[in-house]
């Protein structure tokens, strides 16, 4: 249950994060508001690491594993933001939200055990997933930057599925907030020290809110997201993948967007998969 709990928290934060950094990307350039999610994220992250403490067991492979995961979250989201920039939320985020179920799969291949029940109820919430997206991209007219945001938003599913999986990895061996540190650390040498050097990152009064939120409720979803792979990645991999569907709806009640039936059935089809999955778990 812990594994449905931290997945289900994660697609909460992550559906902040895609509201949010749709509209951030549209008023400062995609790179500027990576740079500053990934500021805000250090800021709150790097204190707790520091009370917390290097971690004793920090060998090469739990070094590799960090690395893996701060380059692969870095990498998706630069992608993710310039998709959302040039394309449809509506077209992007079925591609992007394979993520949990490329992690889940390579879960598997390293040896992760689901069982029958539990895989076809995961495979019936991926279902639902693509479903509630698909169905947003169906009701949108296609537009001269279509390719090319579906281009970027498979990069990112790739990155995120990796990142995803060694984030997993590694939270059973250090602290939570160890696990999700990397990622800052790497965005802020990588990306937002060069642009503060060179003068080219940009921030305005409306999008500072918005990058603000983007890089508390990022943070907050790799903790819930590294808490629930403590008791299995392709569980937590795959629900956290539902900021897809909850994106939707949070969309319908805040922006008055229509669901349409196909958006409605995958809505019906997912809640159906996470009510058995939950039961199968209990």
């Amino acid at each position: 249950m812990l594994a449905i709990f931290g997945g289900l928290a994660a697609a909460a934060f992550w559906t902040v994060t895609t509201l949010c950094s749709s509209r951030a990307s549209r008023l400062i350039s995609p790179v500027s508001v990576l740079a500053w999610v990934m500021i805000v994220g250090l800021a709150v992250t790097a204190p707790a690491a520091a009370i917390e403490g290097v971690p004793k067991n920090l060998d090469r492979t739990i070094v590799v594993w960090l690395l893996i995961s701060g380059l692969g979250n870095v990498g998706g989201l630069l992608l993710v933001y310039e998709a959302l920039r040039i394309g449809k939320v509506g077209l992007a985020s079925p591609v992007i939200s394979t993520e949990g179920a490329i992690a889940a799969v390579i879960a598997v291949i390293a040896g992760e055990t689901l069982g029958l029940p539990r895989g076809v109820a995961l495979t019936v919430i991926v279902i639902g997933i693509v479903a509630v997206a698909a169905g947003s991209a169906g009701e949108e007219a296609p537009g001269h930057h279509d390719v090319k945001a579906v281009l970027l938003a498979s990069g990112a599913a790739l990155s995120f599925g990796l990142c995803l999986y060694a984030t997993g990895r590694v939270s059973t061996e250090v602290p939570l907030v160890w696990a999700v540190l990397p990622p800052r650390v790497v965005g802020v040498v990588a990306v937002a020290i060069p642009l503060v050097l060179s003068s080219r990152i940009r921030l305005t009064r409306r999008a500072a809110v918005l990058v603000v939120a983007t890089g508390l409720a990022e943070v907050g979803g790799y903790l819930a997201f590294a808490f629930g792979a403590r008791h299995g990645i392709a569980v937590t991999a795959v629900l956290g993948s539902q900021f897809a569907v909850t994106s939707a709806i949070a969309a319908y009640l805040l922006f008055g967007e229509k669901l349409g039936r196909i958006r409605i059935a995958g809505v019906v089809v997912t809640a159906i998969g996470v009510a058995v999955l939950s039961a199968l778990q209990a």
